[in-house]
């Protein structure tokens, strides 16, 4: 969990990073359309890591097993818990979030609490602007003009004194319009998102600066788009800009004109929009960058950790061999030993007292990024039936570390088979190479690694 959380933070950083090198010149070339489009970039890095990946080779090995006895359960209940760093950093995480979120809940409901319902002299002004407005989205807030996400329509805000701000039917309609745009483009939805996105990563700085310029990018999609259709509308629209009165940009909520948005806006009314073909291979651009971007974080993600992990070690002497085993299988995925042996299956404390014991032989799907797709228990072959003893051993494979195979010099992924042997009686090795497992003071010995393809 840890391990994912982390390569998620790395998309999503990566993600910002380049959306705030790339949003003016796409801008420059392709249009406010597509440069606004780049804000998917950071979301597709994030949930990259998160990628679903099932299809692998039908290869084979079979590891050499772990012995899990009873006094491995009594370090573990020996052991003082403590709170590493990481799980430190991520309590502190946590409790922003909440915070944050809090505070995101607060300021909406306070909004929502200043709304009041359109006045009937609105229905005929309104009408007379835009006919086709569905009166039903429009409220009086003293926010407005602005746009604020709600259920089960995005609502219009208008102020109490809209009708002598914008004093003409044209700057009315140019307005509306605007607003109108941002409705059915989704904008307050994804304003909605960027807040909760900004709370989730608080502590970082990038998320921040990104959070004006998203802003921006929103509104100089918005106006191109509320243009497009009427170009002719450019210096109207202009003058309604300046004559507006900024507004301080608030969380959940899109303001007609935010500081300090008017520069930027103004400069870009005075520029020739791109044509038609232009804004298209904008997209495509776009798309292909988002695609690879999507493919290439995915395809780096790790191995994810269990949500336990044993805090105890085992005796790794009778696995010395097992390096020089795996060297041999060169074409095969292989496991992390010493991960493995340091983080061993904890023997269940009712399995112990039931006197459950016998083995459990894994079968671990690994895909070629050496991430942990599937973990299955062998019936046929494994001789536990306690689903304690199954599940234990699965919830450890689960968080070993594992490597991709290799063919023809590409990573592979393939299935590696793990017995597990859960045992009551502690086993010594035996100088003589052989193997007695089933009575008190027996012994054992590593057994040779078996592949199949």
């Amino acid at each position: 969990m840890i391990e994912t959380l982390l390569r998620m933070l790395c998309g999503a950083t990566l993600g910002l990073g380049l959306v705030l090198l790339l949003r003016r010149p796409v801008r420059c070339v392709f249009g406010a359309g597509p440069a606004f489009t780049l804000w998917l970039l950071p979301i597709a890095l994030m949930l990259a890591p998160l990628l679903p990946q099932d299809l692998m080779p039908a290869a084979m090995v079979a590891l050499p097993g772990l012995t899990v006895t009873p006094h491995v359960v009594t370090a573990v209940a020996s052991t003082t818990i403590t709170i590493d760093r990481t799980h430190g950093l991520v309590a502190l995480w946590l409790f922003g979030v909440a915070i944050g979120l809090l505070r995101l809940a607060l300021h909406y409901f306070k909004l929502l609490r200043g709304l009041r319902a359109a006045p009937d002299a609105w229905v005929r002004m309104l009408a007379m602007a835009v006919p086709d407005l569905d009166i039903r989205r429009v409220r009086a807030h003293d926010a407005g003009p602005a746009v604020l996400w709600a259920l089960p329509r995005s609502l219009i805000l208008l102020p109490a004194d809209f009708a002598k701000r914008f004093d003409n039917v044209a700057a009315r309609e140019l307005v509306l319009r605007h607003e109108l745009t941002h409705v059915r483009r989704g904008d307050a939805l994804w304003s909605l998102a960027m807040e909760v996105a900004t709370v989730l990563l608080w502590f970082h700085p990038l998320a921040w600066i990104a959070r004006a310029r998203f802003r921006l990018d929103q509104e100089l999609a918005c106006d191109a788009a509320s243009l497009r259709k009427a170009p002719q509308n450019t210096a109207s629209y202009a003058r309604a800009l300046l004559d507006s009165v900024a507004v301080q940009p608030a969380p959940a909520l899109i303001p007609w004109l935010a500081e300090p948005q008017l520069k930027e806006r103004i400069a870009m009314l005075s520029r020739i929009p791109p044509g038609a073909l232009r804004r298209r291979v904008g997209f495509l651009v776009i798309t292909a960058l988002l695609t690879g971007g999507f493919v290439f974080t995915g395809g780096i993600t790790t191995v994810r950790a269990a949500t336990t992990k044993a805090s105890t070690t085992i005796v790794a002497d009778r696995f010395r061999l097992v390096d020089e085993k795996l060297a041999a299988i060169s074409m095969s995925p292989s496991v992390d030993i010493t991960y493995k042996n340091r983080n061993p299956p904890a023997y269940p404390i009712n399995a112990i007292h039931n006197n459950e014991q016998g083995t459990v032989v894994l079968r671990v799907r690994v895909d070629a990024n050496g991430q942990v797709t599937k973990v299955d228990v062998d019936p046929k072959k494994t001789t536990a039936t306690s689903s304690e003893l199954q599940a234990a051993a699965v919830m450890a494979a689960e968080s070993w570390r594992f490597n991709p195979g290799e063919k023809g010099g590409k990573p592979v992924g393939g299935t590696i088979e793990i017995p597990i042997m859960f045992s009551l009686h502690e086993l010594k090795p035996c100088p003589t190479g052989e193997t007695h497992a089933s009575t008190p003071g027996s012994c054992e010995m590593l057994q040779p690694i078996s592949t199949s393809s």
